[in-house]
């Protein structure tokens, strides 16, 4: 080709003398034109599925049993298009769909947190999805995968955390109401430890958006309101409790996994944690088993639930966004939902396998059916979740930090907090 290309170059220099040469060069031109696009169609890459929506999950390898069935159906049903499965690391996916939204060629449909799904929405980078596709879930749920009145996600499946306790300490304590409330839990720390030798809870201040979600049930989730008397009073009580060794000094080091090993260990009398755990409590410390049982997760002044979701978004370059709705919404409608469910410890945010008798109703000695069925309930009445415009990861170190200078030190806790709102506000502002 180049060496035929070569050569009209090397002739159009002569035929620019010859009173013909317009219509040669033409002719040849076209001929260049012809061969270079057969040698473009015989030599690029040949895809063979045009039609093929590359999916991304997070952490789902295990579920090949589940996963490649579905896959086998929808492709069934939709003949049209095929299903390309990949499976990404939980701590690989935010880094790996960045790389790839800025590039030219995005999967289709990727599982996501709504985090990092909200900020790729504020940039312009998702494919916007038309609400009325989202009418069967969860409308708590799509309310709050929204971004400017737009619906950018499908839900995926959620998680709402319990309190489990153990019985046995309580009976030694003498505690026989379950506190509903962080007030109320903390107000009985006293009572537990004098009497059990137990601590009330461990909660694990400094871990991700603990802290975040504890003051965000009382309203305090912006600068304005962390400066708030309610706000005072709340770092006041988890300094009172630090300080008098009613909660573990480690609260604002370690995680949730060392605070379960801790309730297994029988020296937690409380901990909040997501109905997956029971199972480890139940393989690692069975007569500590025996005595846990299960009530709702703690809540603030409004009586709400947190929650954890995980979403489908399809970037905006994607080249099959059809295919990838289409099969987002067969992912999660009712029956791949409940099926889903049973293999792990999961909830649907589907409205229809959520009114499943799976989810509503339980054996009075089944601790861990128990949980499913609070927890499915729990989605009937949920906290909004605190949106960041910017920084958001940056915003919840700077959260964690201040606990811990105030736990730790003598400062004036509003006088922390003004300029923890301070530098709040200025990275929100970035």
């Amino acid at each position: 080709m180049l060496r035929i290309c070569g050569a009209y170059v090397k002739h159009y220099i002569i035929l620019i003398m010859n009173k013909n040469y317009f219509k040669l060069t033409v002719a040849i031109s076209f001929a260049c034109i012809i061969l270079v696009s057969f040698v473009y169609i015989f030599t690029r890459p040949q895809n063979s599925n045009d039609n093929e929506v590359v999916f991304w999950s997070l952490q789902m390898g295990t579920f090949d049993g589940y996963m490649k069935p579905l896959i086998a159906e929808f492709e069934k049903q939709n003949p049209d298009i095929k299903i390309k499965w990949i499976d990404v690391p939980y701590s690989e996916g935010e880094k790996r769909t960045l790389a790839s939204i800025l590039s030219s060629n995005p999967p289709d449909l990727v599982n996501l947190t709504p985090d990092f799904s909200s900020i790729l929405a504020q940039k312009q980078a998702l494919e916007y999805i038309d609400c009325a596709k989202l009418k069967d879930y969860n409308s708590q749920i799509t309310q709050s995968l929204m971004t400017d009145g737009k619906c950018y996600a499908v839900p995926f499946y959620a998680t709402s955390s319990l309190t489990f306790y153990n019985k046995d300490i309580l009976k030694k304590s003498g505690v026989k109401r379950i506190p509903k409330t962080y007030d109320e839990l903390n107000a009985i720390a006293v009572q537990i430890k004098e009497k059990s030798g137990a601590f009330v809870t461990m909660p694990t201040l400094t871990e991700n958006d603990t802290l975040l979600k504890i003051l965000n049930k009382s309203a305090i989730n912006s600068p304005e309101t962390l400066t708030s008397p309610r706000a005072v009073e709340i770092f006041e009580s988890y300094r009172q409790l630090y300080r008098n060794d009613l909660i573990p000094r480690e609260s604002i080091t370690q995680n949730h996994q060392e605070a379960l090993e801790k309730y297994m260990s029988g020296q937690l009398a409380f901990i909040q944690s997501g109905s997956n755990f029971l199972n480890i409590v139940k393989e690692n410390a069975p007569q500590v088993f025996k005595q846990t049982d299960i009530a709702e997760q703690f809540v603030g002044d409004n009586g709400k639930y947190d929650v954890s979701v995980m979403n489908l978004i399809i970037p905006l370059r994607a080249k099959h966004k059809d295919g990838a709705l289409r099969f987002a919404l067969f992912l999660t409608n009712k029956q791949n939902q409940i099926e889903l469910a049973k293999l792990t410890t999961i909830l649907p945010v589907n409205n229809y396998a959520l009114k499943d008798g799976y989810f509503s109703t339980y054996d009075s000695g089944d601790v861990i059916a128990k949980a499913r069925v609070l927890s499915a309930r729990q989605l009937g009445n949920l906290q909004k979740n605190a949106r960041f415009k910017n920084n958001h990861k940056e915003i919840l170190t700077l959260l964690n930090t201040t606990v811990q200078q105030i736990l730790l030190g003598d400062d004036d806790i509003k006088k922390v907090l003004e300029k923890t709102a301070k530098d709040w506000q200025r990275l929100e502002q970035q």
